[in-house]
């Protein structure tokens, strides 16, 4: 599996739901929170949680478990 990312931020509740479904997913995943870096702010702030792949696509929240999925297996093709 190729590396994907979540950002986040701590006392994000969505985060937390968004790590969750990563880990039914089976995904590993690195977990970058945005206030680390002012442009992941600027980028993220209102957006989070977000996936990214290593391909650069973003899945932005809400999702579910079927969409995580899916957008993860997208990157397989």
């Amino acid at each position: 599996m190729s590396e994907v990312v979540l950002f986040h931020t701590d006392g994000c509740h969505l985060c937390e739901q968004a790590a969750d479904l990563l880990a039914q997913a089976g995904q590993p995943v690195k977990m970058e929170d945005i206030v680390t870096r002012p442009e992941w702010v600027e980028q993220y702030g209102i957006r989070i949680p977000v996936v990214r792949r290593a391909d650069g696509a973003e899945l932005g929240w809400p999702f579910d478990l079927d969409s995580l999925k899916q957008f993860l297996e997208d990157a397989a093709v």
